[in-house]
């Protein structure tokens, strides 16, 4: 399918079995875990799913596995940057071949890189596809901020650039994106803490990783806020708030999978050397999980 990505995009977590492997029948379920619940889209390797300690031929499998599970009910985005251009080019062109809708580009993330080095990265992997480009700002783990200004001077000069997906936290640097730039590029925000902000600002979507989690709930607040009935977002904003806060207070990942196995949908530990959750921070999501009865709403 091929379609302007909108609304709420879940940023799928990847299960693995007890031996370590990809548990391919659980990301499927995972897969319509979300889009039954309304989402908008599903993202593969995202940083919810752990790419990072992912293998190549495991991030392809992911990838193909989410494509092939989704069978073009919702658009599918994947995350193919890597720390070289020639392994992005290679992720990216994979992905476009399995049929995915916009790939996802993290900048690298290990050597620290300047701002032109960074940029064209970006140009040379968006020119050796045909596909629409996501830029991935996440700062705090690339140590590259893309500013506003350079975000719309690339969707300006890169033609299939044509999404950002904003994770700097910066509600100020999103709203700058959204409204500044938003002829030339869409602004995605995915800081699970700013999806009503950012929904209310103007942002096209929201990429979450709690989506894993609440998807009907969080739908629930975008279809809100695009309806006008602001009221009725609030209210569900802060009926989920206390449990997006404690994911988000605690290391995220471990976080997702926990209350995933919480809410009766296990799908194994975070990838070593991530540890699995702290008992404080299970306990403080188990009570959230129970007192807003998600057990049985998902049942």
């Amino acid at each position: 399918m091929s379609s302007q990505l909108s609304g709420v995009l879940t940023a799928l977590a990847t299960p693995f079995t007890a031996d370590g492997r990809i548990d391919e029948t659980t990301l499927r379920l995972l897969v319509d875990r979300s889009i039954d619940g309304g989402v908008d889209g599903v993202v593969a390797c995202g940083s919810t799913g752990e790419f990072a300690a992912l293998s190549t031929d495991e991030r392809r499998l992911v990838v193909e596995t989410v494509v092939g599970q989704t069978a073009g009910r919702v658009p599918v985005v994947a995350q193919t940057g890597a720390t070289s251009t020639v392994e992005a080019i290679r992720l990216s062109r994979h992905a476009q071949q399995c049929g995915v809708d916009v790939l996802m580009l993290i900048a690298p993330y290990y050597e620290p890189l300047s701002l032109p080095e960074t940029t064209g990265y970006f140009r040379a992997v968006a020119e050796s596809v045909e596909l629409p480009v996501m830029l991935y700002n996440y700062p705090s783990a690339t140590g590259v901020n893309l500013d506003p200004e350079t975000v719309g001077k690339l969707a300006r000069e890169v033609e299939n650039i044509r999404y950002i997906k904003d994770s700097s936290g910066d509600m100020g640097q999103a709203t700058q994106l959204i409204h500044r730039h938003r002829q030339h590029i869409t602004t995605i925000v995915g800081a699970d803490n700013l999806i009503l902000a950012a929904l209310t600002e103007g942002a096209t979507a929201v990429m979450a990783g709690t989506a894993n989690l609440v998807p009907r709930e969080i739908v629930a607040v975008h279809r809100a806020v695009a309806a006008g009935d602001f009221a009725a977002a609030r209210a569900e904003w802060r009926r989920i708030y206390p449990l997006l806060d404690a994911i988000l207070s605690a290391p995220f990942v471990p976080a997702v999978k926990a209350a995933l196995e919480i809410l009766g949908h296990p799908v194994g530990a975070p990838r070593r050397p991530t540890a699995e959750l702290d008992p404080a921070s299970l306990a403080r999501i188990e009570k959230i999980v129970s007192e807003l009865q998600l057990q049985a709403a998902y049942a």
